[in-house]
């Protein structure tokens, strides 16, 4: 009988879980138009700021040029540094094909100095 698991009723469901955690007061007037200035203050300094910008219309028709433009120059730049990696990867490998060559050939003399020096006594 203890196995039992008997639904609980009175539990509520999960389908608001945060609906105890928001804030559902209203916003005084005061906060509301403090709000509302500041927003059109900077909408002002925006439209301010645009129209300083000289030759709008030139720069809206040449935008598709210019993306092509820098889409070629971002191709171009992955092109060279691959092939830069690749330069990388050639002095990084023929240093440790020199250390890997110098090594065993020490071995390899350590190796004949040793059987003539066995033979020696």
């Amino acid at each position: 009988m203890a196995d039992l698991n008997i639904p609980n009723l009175n539990k509520k469901s999960n389908k608001y879980i945060f609906k105890k955690k928001l804030t559902l007061r209203r916003k005084s007037k005061r906060r509301l138009i403090t709000e509302s200035s500041f927003m059109f203050i900077v909408s002002l300094l925006l439209v301010y700021i645009n129209s300083l910008i000289p030759n709008k219309s030139l720069l809206l028709q040449n935008l598709p040029i210019t993306f092509n433009k820098s889409i070629i120059i971002i191709n171009d730049l992955f092109f060279y540094l691959f092939e830069i990696l690749i330069v990388v990867f050639i002095i990084v490998t023929s240093f440790i094909i020199f250390i890997l060559i110098v090594g065993s050939l020490n071995r390899l003399l350590k190796v004949v100095r040793r059987k003539k020096r066995e033979k020696s006594y």
